[in-house]
């Protein structure tokens, strides 16, 4: 996708002394206490602002933070949290900006946060008016929050339409890059793993993968509702029996490029869904009325395994069952040490996959990590994302 990015425009010298609004992701995970638990947004978004500053621009930053009503300000909607943290990172002031929809007081060299930008009335309606006033703030609208990439609101659309220049953050422009490799100019075989606790919430994806990709790996609740297809006993396990003509025309699809859906041989199975409920590794055919599937078994995993081993390229989304119990995280640990083994291009998404990269410490081995849930999903289903639609268009002219 042809955007313009902003490492261009800092290249031929046209950022100095100019306003920069970049549009960020800053909404981390909180306590009851206000305190940040996970800052991985925030410290993702510094390259961008360290880029700007650099450059001698005067920068303003703004973010999304949880869901406020608009215009009404609570305490725990503010970003007071994130300019502290941001403040640390960068080892400079971070002063935060409240009503700042009608003017901002920077100078080149300096960095302020604008309070949460979902606080603006028309916000997440993209109201003109609204982008208007955004777009008048500054010469340069700079958008680096892949995470919203999906929404069009005012602070991720309307302000590209109406700026005098939009372009696309260093983290923005990593993510259009990783992703075009991996499903646009992937290296063959293209192995895509889809797990999640519905086929419902998926579908539109793994049909859209299942018309491009060498191999589709489905684990999570999405794998018994396949394996339910496939005739096998699934006891109580979630499951979605209305949708089994759906997982049959999947699997037929990938019969028709010669390829197929592997389905479970071993499963792990529990009387109940508990930390402290006792598993069992059985064979596929073997799962009892009372017993729910929580895992992939030993065999399966070791299959599963291979298939990443020949891979190009994989992309992976989704745990192969309950990982944050240690008798149901095998799955999900072999296929994690099986990616960061091999050779091929990874790229991973949605906070579940995350959390399974953090648990078992393979941040390194990941080719590359996506910050967007949703917009990473839209991706993946070959969906266009409207904020990177309009920079497209503003590239086009």
């Amino acid at each position: 996708m042809n955007v313009l990015r902003f490492s261009d425009l800092i290249d031929q010298g046209r950022v100095q002394g100019r306003r920069v609004f970049i549009r960020a992701d800053l909404n981390v995970p909180q306590d009851d206490a206000g305190r940040i638990t996970e800052d991985t947004r925030i410290r993702a978004s510094v390259p961008c602002i360290e880029m700007a500053l650099a450059a001698g621009a005067a920068v303003m930053v703004t973010s999304h933070l949880g869901r406020p009503t608009e215009g009404e300000f609570k305490p725990e909607d503010s970003l007071a949290p994130v300019a502290a943290r941001l403040a640390e990172l960068l080892g400079r002031p971070v002063p935060l900006v409240a009503n700042w929809v009608d003017g901002v007081d920077v100078q080149p060299g300096q960095l302020v946060l604008l309070e949460n930008c979902r606080l603006n009335k028309g916000e997440k309606k993209n109201d003109e008016a609204l982008a208007r006033q955004l777009a008048a703030l500054c010469d340069v609208f700079v958008h680096d929050a892949f995470g919203t990439a999906h929404r069009a609101e005012a602070s991720t659309y309307g302000i590209a339409q109406f700026a005098k220049i939009a372009c696309a953050g260093p983290l923005l422009a990593a993510e259009i890059d990783a992703l075009t490799r991996a499903l646009d100019e992937p290296r063959r075989p293209l192995v895509a793993i889809v797990a999640g606790s519905k086929v419902s919430t998926k579908l539109s994806i793994l049909e859209a993968l299942a018309g491009k990709v060498d191999q589709l790996i489905v684990g999570g609740g999405i794998a018994n509702t396949f394996l339910l297809a496939a005739g096998l006993p699934i006891g109580k396990s979630l499951a979605e029996p209305d949708l089994l003509g759906e997982a049959r025309a999947i699997i037929g699809m990938m019969a028709a490029r010669g390829s197929a859906v592997p389905i479970p041989s071993d499963v792990v199975v529990a009387s109940e869904f508990s930390a402290t409920a006792e598993a069992r590794t059985v064979d596929a055919d073997a799962v009892q009325p009372h017993e729910m599937i929580l895992d992939i078994g030993p065999r399966t995993a070791a299959a599963l395994a291979a298939i990443i081993a020949r891979a190009g390229t994989v992309v992976w989304n989704g745990p192969m069952g309950v990982f944050e119990y240690d008798q149901f995280s095998g799955g999900t640990r072999a296929l994690a040490a099986a990616i960061a083994e091999s050779s091929a291009f990874s790229i991973a998404g949605g906070g579940d996959t995350l959390a399974a990269i953090a648990k078992y410490g393979i941040e390194r081995d990941i080719d590359y990590i996506s910050t967007g849930g949703g917009a990473f999903l839209e991706m993946l289903e070959g969906k266009q994302l409207p904020a990177l639609a309009i920079l497209h268009q503003r590239a086009a002219g």
